[in-house]
């Protein structure tokens, strides 16, 4: 610290004090949760560091291609799993045995789609977990919403598509909030269960949504090319397989100025909903007969609303 305050970096020096005082006190919790990762954890962390703060700042800042920055696609890909971590640290920390309420909401941020799947089975040990297990996955889905409008937010700092994704966003998350308290009432006779969540930082994980992410972005510009609005919307149909790819590419596309901001909130927010009625399918997939049913009708509901939100919002 005194080196940097000889050298004139008073600020850093600072800086450094706090975040080293801050590390000394939170030491003990630090090397608990460091004991419970496994060797491979460890491992795909440290290759992932690499990437982080080696290939990096190393990536020329030229475009592939015309369309893709490489330097600002590992960036996003380190962001976008650095937000999943950190649920995933929580997760890691505290269990799923405060229920499948806290399970389901901080599982929406790594992966909504692997907690739904996991949440859903566990409708199946009892009659009476359908309306919990549906409530876990609905504030699971509520996670999802907003991780989504953080991300749009990640990659156009400025947050034009973020504001314009925002009211029928925000009619999507309240419907299902209002929901989510409606079953919450029942009785939960059991915790949050095994939610077999692969840790978000790997090379694994990171490069299936660098995947995912790049063939989005180069199909969505060839698709607005070839078929101008409509064929940016037909890629929404990408939250099958990852919504956060979705929202990422169409936002980058808007920041390169390839489409309007207009056109790629609107197709942010449509792969929301596609996403949330995916739950359904999932629903069906690995849960019991009631809590599909239960499912289809909260699911739908929120579809439709929102569907109705985006319509409005955009005749306005």
């Amino acid at each position: 610290m005194g080196i940097l305050v000889g050298y004139d970096y008073g600020l850093y020096a600072i800086i450094s004090s706090i975040v080293v005082t801050f590390l000394l006190i939170q030491k003990q919790p630090l090397h608990q949760f460091a004991g419970s990762l496994t060797k491979e954890e460890l491992y795909n962390a440290i290759q992932f560091l690499a990437i982080a703060f080696i290939l990096y700042p190393v990536m020329p800042e030229k475009k592939l291609f015309g369309l893709i920055n490489l330097r600002y696609a590992i960036l996003i890909v380190i962001l976008v799993s650095l937000i999943s971590f950190s649920s995933y640290v929580l997760l890691r920390k505290f269990g799923t045995k405060r229920g499948l309420y806290y399970s389901g909401f901080l599982g929406g941020f790594i992966n909504s789609e692997a907690t739904t799947g996991a949440i859903a089975g566990l409708s199946k040990r009892a009659e009476e977990m359908a309306d919990p297990v549906i409530t876990g996955i609905l504030l699971c889905n509520i996670s999802m919403l907003i991780r989504n409008l953080v991300l749009a937010l990640i990659v156009n700092p400025r947050g034009q598509t973020t504001l314009l994704m925002l009211p029928p966003q925000l009619v999507l998350i309240i419907i299902s909030t209002a929901m989510a308290f409606k079953h919450s009432k029942k009785f939960c006779p059991i915790g949050g269960g095994d939610l077999k969540i692969k840790s978000p930082f790997s090379l694994g994980q990171a490069f299936k949504f660098g995947i995912a992410f790049a063939l989005i972005l180069v199909i969505g510009n060839f698709a607005y090319s070839a078929a101008g609005t409509a064929g940016i919307y037909v890629t929404a149909l990408g939250a099958l397989v990852s919504s956060s790819g979705v929202i990422v590419s169409v936002t980058l596309l808007a920041v390169s100025h390839n489409i309007s901001y207009e056109v790629a909130a609107n197709t942010a927010v449509l792969a929301s909903l596609i996403s949330t009625l995916n739950k359904i399918l999932l629903s069906k997939i690995s849960g019991s007969e009631s809590l599909f049913s239960l499912a289809k009708k909260d699911f739908g509901i929120i579809a439709v609303t929102g569907t109705v939100a985006l319509l409005l919002w955009n005749f306005m």
